[in-house]
Formats: structure tokens, C-alpha cells, sequence
């Protein structure tokens, strides 16, 4: 499945996946699929959505 990142927090902020969790909240009451996941090359917190697949063909 392919993802698309719509924020990244600091894994190291005192606050932890805590920013990275209320964005996600925020993020779904607009109607997205938000979810936290955790990017441990780049040490942080990665707010994504399901890439959507376009419905449209070129056919």
C-alpha cells in the first residue's frame, strides 16, 4: 500500500507522538484516513493517508 505523508514530528519532542496523534484527530474529522506510523530511519512520527487509487482509465 502506498501512503502519502501529510506531516512529520520529531520522535525526540517531549511531547513523543503526542502533536503527531492530535494532527491525525484533526485530520480525520475532516474526512481523512489519518493515521500515525512511526519512520524509525528519520527518527520521527509520520502523519499519513492511503494514497487513493484514480478511478479514472485511459481506455
Amino acid at each position: 500500500m502506498r501512503r502519502t505523508v501529510l506531516e512529520k514530528f520529531p520522535a525526540g519532542d517531549p511531547r513523543g507522538s503526542r502533536q503527531a496523534e492530535e494532527y491525525a484527530r484533526h485530520r480525520r474529522d475532516e474526512g481523512l484516513a489519518a493515521e500515525v506510523v512511526m519512520d524509525l530511519d528519520s527518527d520521527a512520527f509520520l502523519v499519513v493517508v492511503p494514497q487513493q487509487q484514480s478511478s479514472e482509465r485511459g481506455w
